[in-house]
């Protein structure tokens, strides 16, 4: 499919939703559509609770995304505390897709850059001169420069792949466990807004000023 015939697909996803992600995510489709009163924030949990490490999020990312041999968009990190090996803790280390982007901020071309539909940071690999500022910039180290195209990558929510198609993110779509929820932040009757009222969140590196909306919910500890 041709981006621009993505683009259209997943302007008709935003203005109407597909059947499986306005059932997990969004919510009942009423016969009167809401009035957005924000322009959206898509942000994912990632549940420390439920994740088991098994890695099928990281197989779907770089299948669905053409992720080169030996890079990754999104990877889980054991941190499995060693006195305590009987609790299993693990963390996704990707994109924090952050509200405040350092990323988007020093590129000299505007290859990196939020989405105006979606406000998703992304980049556009024709635009890119793999300068390596974002890759600098970014307080998280998730950014890296494609090993097939020379253009800087880092997780994009699977936008010009599964959401194009009116799908979750493909890690989302692959996680058994229900370890990841996928939603618009700035819609009160999403799925992950409702979420995060009722569970504790964490986000990663907040003194750096980025407003990540990658969320954590972190373990809850069992015992030494």
């Amino acid at each position: 499919m041709d981006t621009n015939l993505k683009r259209r697909a997943f302007v008709k996803y935003l203005a109407l939703g597909s059947a499986s992600i306005t059932a997990a995510s969004y919510g009942a489709v009423n016969d009167k559509p809401k009035a957005q009163t924000k322009k959206p924030n898509f942000g994912m949990i990632f549940d420390q609770n439920k994740c088991v490490g098994c890695t099928d999020c990281e197989r779907a990312c770089v299948k669905v995304n053409l992720v080169p041999k030996g890079q990754m968009r999104l990877f889980v990190e054991d941190k499995t505390d060693p006195n305590n090996r009987m609790q299993k803790r693990y963390v996704r280390v990707s994109c924090q897709q952050c509200v405040e982007a350092p990323c988007a901020s020093v590129c000299p071309t505007n290859a990196c850059h939020k989405d105006l539909l979606t406000g998703i940071t992304t980049t556009n690999a024709d635009d890119c001169i793999a300068c390596k500022y974002c890759i600098v910039a970014c307080p998280y180290d998730v950014r890296f420069i494609n090993s097939e195209n020379h253009a800087a990558e880092s997780c994009n929510f699977c936008l010009d792949t599964n959401l194009a198609e009116g799908k979750e993110p493909a890690c989302v779509e692959a996680c058994r466990y229900d370890a990841l929820v996928f939603g618009d932040l700035n819609d009160e009757e999403s799925h992950i807004s409702k979420l995060l009222r009722i569970k504790d969140s964490l986000r990663m590196r907040p003194e750096c000023g980025t407003k990540p909306s990658l969320r954590y919910i972190p373990a809850v500890k069992m015992g030494v």
